[in-house]
């Protein structure tokens, strides 16, 4: 088997919980092998902007060293946008993915609403992404009401896979396990799907 290196980025106020997706996916791809690097991001209740492209740049620098195999980035949420204001900056980092999946992005208008995270509102989004892009995001996000297809999708011209009624695909909207976002880092398949009825 193949071994890849994967980068998973948290959102806002996200401290890491045993029971999120994010923990349970790092936890499912340390168990089959693969390099897996989940960092706790500076201040997630008051981040700075600039300190997290800081971290971003470290760690994108570290998973280029990680050895041969593929190099994937998950990002939720607050880190979805981080990723494209260092796109929009144009951060030779990035090059280092192959693949990245943005899950959640919350938009502008929730984000310029809110003091401790309003310097993450997007950038303009007429950047060429440096790696194949996928977003996966909810019908019904209470952090995009606008739906992040028509703000996000659509003008980088990604493709997308809008999933009913999962909220802002969180741990409060029951996204503990997730099979496709785990197939879809083993295998790129797609479309991502939502979690199993419990």
């Amino acid at each position: 088997m193949t071994t890849h290196s994967y980068l998973v980025l948290h959102g806002w106020q996200n401290r890491r919980p045993e029971g999120h997706w994010q923990h349970w996916l790092t936890t499912r791809l340390t168990e089959l092998g693969h390099r897996v690097s989940y960092p706790q991001l500076s201040d997630p209740d008051t981040p700075e902007l600039e300190v997290w492209l800081a971290e971003l740049v470290r760690h994108l620098e570290e998973l280029n060293g990680s050895g041969p195999g593929e190099r994937v980035v998950i990002a939720h949420s607050l880190s979805a946008v981080l990723w494209l204001h260092a796109a929009y900056r144009g951060l030779k980092q990035l090059r280092y993915a192959d693949r990245v999946l943005l899950v959640a992005p919350p938009s502008g208008s929730f984000l310029a609403g809110r003091p401790q995270v309003s310097p993450f509102a997007p950038p303009a989004l007429d950047v060429a992404l440096p790696a194949p892009t996928h977003l996966v995001a909810s019908d019904d996000d209470p952090y995009c009401p606008e739906g992040a297809d028509r703000l996000y999708a659509d003008p980088l011209g990604i493709p997308v896979d809008i999933l009913p009624s999962a909220a802002h695909l969180d741990l409060d909207a029951g996204y503990g396990s997730w099979p496709a976002v785990l197939d879809w880092c083993l295998h790129a398949t797609t479309p991502l799907t939502a979690r199993p009825a419990p």
